[in-house]
């Protein structure tokens, strides 16, 4: 990514990191804003704006740090170095409020994270498991900032626990010569082809992503696998079966044999709706009044009765190929 426009808090450039990005980014329109979390001039751009404002980089500070209970791959959803996304997935659940949340936020103070973070590590009677990519996607994050390595070798200052990340990207070269001791997990987000490509716009292909789980086995990281979001369009059987053949034909044999799975349903909102109509209006539409039920203020999921039938479905063809013991959870 090459940002189009920067708009920072001044006193990032008090930190290592802020003038590091100053300096690598020097010849792009810096802004000064007072805060990264209400930018006044993003705030009253229309729907028909949103993939411009994917162009956008905000830096700041993050002043947030509470770490909230996850008892999925995770103990703990750890708030991190870096907010929003430069994709444009059409579902994606960061999209809370598209002129503060769409675009990619980094957070330049990582070394009160860290510290914040050891220290949380450190004092627990027992091992436990962050994740640290909930608020965005640090695979890509990395292609601007080179924090990967930096959290990696920090975090190992720690005498225990462990780190996880999900990503839809497939530039994980850096992250491969690192000794990371078995402490790092990493999970690649998979769907067929064609709904990465009409509706996870701006991600890696599903070829590139399986090369990336396989790279990332070889150098000995714990790998799990997210299929995530399951969209249930017309020909969804078609479509995942599609997907389960090419990940049992392509995953290498040390990813097969220590692989989880984590299974998603999708939800969608009123908020997604409005900004796809406005932005995509040629894009596929995602909402079905048939499919789906409310779910909360403004949201929709898929009914009770689709969703089991998915949920065992996907057992039954995962297990054909993999063995439904690698299932972690469906969601």
């Amino acid at each position: 990514m090459r940002p189009s426009k920067i708009y920072y808090e001044p006193d990032t450039l008090n930190y290592q990191l802020g003038r590091e990005l100053k300096e690598k980014y020097g010849d792009i329109a810096w802004v000064p804003i007072e805060s990264h979390n209400n930018i006044e001039e993003l705030r009253t751009k229309e729907n028909s704006e949103f993939a411009g404002m994917k162009t956008l980089l905000i830096i700041g500070t993050r002043k947030t740090h509470k770490y909230s209970e996850n008892h999925k791959v995770s103990d703990y959803l750890v708030p991190f170095t870096s907010s929003g996304c430069t994709a444009m997935c059409l579902y994606c659940y960061l999209v809370c409020n598209y002129n503060k949340c769409s675009y990619l936020r980094i957070f330049v103070n990582r070394e009160q994270m860290m510290d914040r973070l050891i220290r949380y590590s450190e004092k627990s009677d027992r091992e436990l498991t962050f994740e640290i990519g909930s608020n965005s996607d640090l695979v890509l994050e990395n292609t601007i900032t080179g924090n990967m390595p930096w959290i990696v070798e920090n975090f190992l200052r720690s005498k225990k626990g462990k780190i996880t990340f999900p990503t839809k990207f497939n530039m994980i070269d850096s992250l491969l010569p690192i000794n990371h001791k078995g402490r790092v997990i990493f999970r690649m987000s998979v769907n067929p082809q064609y709904i990465i490509q009409n509706i996870e716009v701006g991600t890696a292909s599903l070829v590139k992503r399986i090369e990336a789980i396989n790279k990332m086995a070889e150098a000995d990281y714990t790998v799990g696998i997210l299929i995530a979001p399951v969209i249930l369009l017309d020909n969804w059987k078609e479509l995942y079966t599609g997907l389960l053949d090419l990940l049992q034909e392509q995953l290498s044999e040390k990813v097969k044999k220590q692989m989880f799975l984590e299974i998603i349903f999708m939800t969608y909102s009123f908020v997604h709706r409005k900004i796809n109509n406005e932005a995509f209006p040629e894009a596929i539409e995602l909402y079905d009044k048939d499919l789906m039920k409310g779910r909360g203020m403004g949201k929709y999921c898929y009914r009770s009765d689709l969703r089991t039938e998915g949920e065992a479905w996907l057992l039954q063809e995962i297990d054909k190929r993999f063995g439904k013991e690698k299932i972690l959870y469906f969601s």
